[in-house]
Parts: C-alpha cells; sequence; structure tokens
C-alpha cells in the first residue's frame, strides 16, 4: 500500500485542530446526564474498565450493583442513522473506520449481554430528561436516595 494512504492527511490545519479537541470521555452529553443523574441520588462509576470473559469494556457510566453499563454514543464517532454524516475528505479511510466502531459497539453490547449485564445506549442528541429517565428505566430507584432529615423529637439535644 501507498505510504500516503496509510494515515489521512488533514484538509486544513483548522480541521486538524477541531478533530484533535474531540474527547474520549467527559464529553459534554455525557457530563450533563451525569450531573442530572447525581442530583437524582444515583451513585455509578464513570469510565469504568471491566475484564468481561468475551473482551475489555468501558461503558462512560457503570452501575456495577445491579450491572447497567451506560453508553452515550456521539453522533459521527458511532454512525447515528439521523444525525452522522459521512466525510467528504479521506472516505477510504474514515468509511471502514466508523463501521468499525459500530461493530466494535455491537460486539461490545454482546460481550456485556453474555456477563449479565444491561446495556443502556444513548445518542448524544437525546435530550436529558429522556436520556434520564431511560437510564433510571434500567436500573430502578438509587440506592443511595437522599432523604430529608428527621426533625428532632421532643428532649432530644441537637
Amino acid at each position: 500500500m501507498d505510504a500516503a494512504k496509510l494515515y489521512p492527511f488533514p484538509a486544513n490545519a483548522g480541521r486538524s485542530a477541531n478533530m484533535k479537541a474531540n474527547r474520549r470521555t467527559d464529553t459534554k452529553p455525557e457530563l450533563a446526564l451525569r450531573a442530572a443523574l447525581h442530583a437524582k441520588g444515583y451513585r455509578y462509576r464513570k469510565d469504568f474498565r471491566l475484564d468481561l470473559p468475551l473482551r475489555r469494556v468501558r461503558p462512560d457510566i457503570a452501575f456495577t450493583r445491579r450491572k447497567v453499563a451506560v453508553f452515550v454514543d456521539g453522533c459521527f464517532w458511532h454512525a447515528c442513522p439521523d444525525h452522522g454524516s459521512r466525510p467528504k475528505n479521506n472516505d477510504w479511510y474514515w468509511s471502514p473506520k466508523l463501521a468499525r466502531n459500530v461493530e466494535r459497539d455491537r460486539a461490545a453490547d454482546d460481550a456485556l449481554a453474555h456477563a449479565g449485564w444491561t446495556v443502556v445506549r444513548l445518542w448524544e442528541h437525546v435530550p436529558v430528561e429522556d436520556a434520564v429517565a431511560a437510564v433510571i428505566a434500567a436500573v430502578g430507584t438509587p440506592r443511595d436516595a437522599p432523604s430529608l432529615p428527621c426533625p428532632p423529637t421532643a428532649g432530644t439535644a441537637l
């Protein structure tokens, strides 16, 4: 294979800077979901590595006791059918890469299901309220929900 075809060259410096700024974890949609879940009393692990029998998986949010793995997938990187776009430049590189990302997602889902986990996959464009509702449906009520302080009874010191 030609050396120039091993890795794509960016169309310009701005595009290169934009792609380098993409994060693997702590994306805006993920942070918003985590903040909303935490405010409702849910406790979880973020970017938690699971060494499963079939493969290693890193869900964005993991409820380890309830065995629920939550992924917040970006529309571009995970080929959203509604909002995913196909790059015009370096299509020879991006099309197989995005297809491999989708294949990896399905393999992770299968590995988690095989290990007894429930998988919740959310697109980044899903409203936070809907995302929270989907997670709550899978997880159930929070185990350590904040409780209201009990009023002191007569004769008790504060």
